[in-house]
């Protein structure tokens, strides 16, 4: 018998290894995946390959969760994941009518809004969860907040007793890359201001095993997609759509990485699911390096439309930063542009086997599908 809302948990045996009592799993080195729900379910075994150790369900380790700065672009996939593993989950934001409209049709969603920024509001958003996922994001101009606001969350989960905290990160704490591409063991060496708050932000939460907590944090690259308007992408998106002419920061002719949001929560949930990934950090790449170009002109020929785009360098964000503080603080990541940093997520792939990684046509048709389908308005 397979425990009630089970679907889509991952159990690897290895060879000589029982299987749990309940799970239909073969023998020898499987990921198997169960794809039904309720009291009664199966498993089918998929490819042989490497992963995490499970119990007989990963819902055995997360028994509630919270989600911090949930209405983001991150938040809602991860919400996502949890829902469809029928995890119960408590979502965190300032405003309760955009939580409402976001995650108010989830049937383990739990509507809180919290400042947490405030210890006492931020330590009630953390009662009674025993995992916290941290996917708050913060505009350039104020991410001086990350270390504080990630202290305050610290603090609040150690004392609602909270035994897990997963931060979800970017690539700016490892400064310009030394290597073609950047695994986790490369030296974390900010020069810009962004990245030395994002790395102390990292430190507070790989600390966090200092008040009882394990903690994990998982890095991203520039993503896109569903309910991402604030990244560096969508808005080409929307230029292609209106047919206007897309605005781009720095060289547009160089190497690139995204990931498309949908494919994060997933992978988020299982490295919060394994009790042996906490500790460290996780880098999660996109499908593959891509030309910047080649992107932009995928998403005019999209919409059956030629490319038209224009690039900002650095002498005119200066002059443009002189009249907005936004344009003012791109001038620093340009080197994401120049020197781009490529992830290298070898070591999740061995600890889970394959993760679905969607490709830059199908996300791009997905994305330009929900645009059309979801005004401005309805977002």
């Amino acid at each position: 018998m397979i425990p009630p809302g089970t679907a889509g948990y991952v159990l690897v045996l290895r060879e000589g290894q029982k299987k749990p009592r309940g799970w239909l799993a073969e023998s020898g080195l499987w990921r198997a995946k169960v794809f039904s729900v309720g009291g009664n379910g199966w498993l089918v075994p998929a490819e042989p390959g490497p992963g995490c150790i499970l119990a007989a369900s990963m819902a055995s380790l997360i028994q509630k969760a919270a989600i911090f700065g949930a209405a983001g672009a991150i938040g809602p996939q991860v919400a996502a994941e949890l829902e469809r593993r029928g995890i119960p989950f408590r979502v965190v934001g300032r405003t309760r009518a955009r939580l409402e409209k976001a995650f108010g049709h989830m049937a383990h969603a739990e509507i809180f809004d919290a400042d947490i920024a405030d210890l006492r509001s931020a330590s009630a958003a953390a009662r009674g969860a025993d995992t916290i996922f941290y996917t708050v994001g913060l505009p350039y101009p104020a991410h001086n907040l990350h270390p504080a606001l990630m202290r305050t969350t610290v603090e609040a989960a150690a004392a609602m007793e909270a035994k897990r905290l997963v931060l979800v990160s970017s690539v700016y704490a490892y400064g310009v890359p030394r290597t073609s591409r950047v695994a986790e063991t490369h030296p974390r060496q900010p020069d810009t201001r962004k990245g030395r708050f994002r790395k102390e932000q990292e430190d507070i939460a790989l600390d966090a095993g200092r008040k009882g907590m394990a903690s994990l944090v998982v890095r991203l690259p520039d993503f896109y997609g569903p309910g991402a308007d604030n990244s560096l992408a969508n808005p080409i998106f929307q230029a292609a759509l209106s047919g206007k002419t897309a605005n781009w920061v720095g060289p547009i002719n160089t190497p690139h990485e995204f990931v498309f949001v949908p494919d994060t929560g997933p992978v988020i949930v299982d490295l919060a699911s394994c009790g042996e990934c906490y500790g460290e950090a996780w880098n999660f790449a996109g499908p593959g390096e891509i030309n910047t170009l080649d992107f932009i002109t995928k998403i005019y020929q999209a919409v059956g439309r030629s490319p038209k785009y224009r690039t900002v360098g650095r002498g005119l964000l200066k002059i443009m930063g002189w009249f907005n503080p936004l344009y003012r603080e791109l001038i620093e990541m340009l080197y994401l542009e120049e020197t781009p940093v490529m992830l290298d997520d070898r070591k999740l792939l061995a600890k889970f086997g394959s993760v679905k990684k969607t490709s830059y046509d199908e996300g791009i048709r997905q994305t330009l599908e929900w645009m059309k389908a979801t005004p401005p308005s309805a977002r």
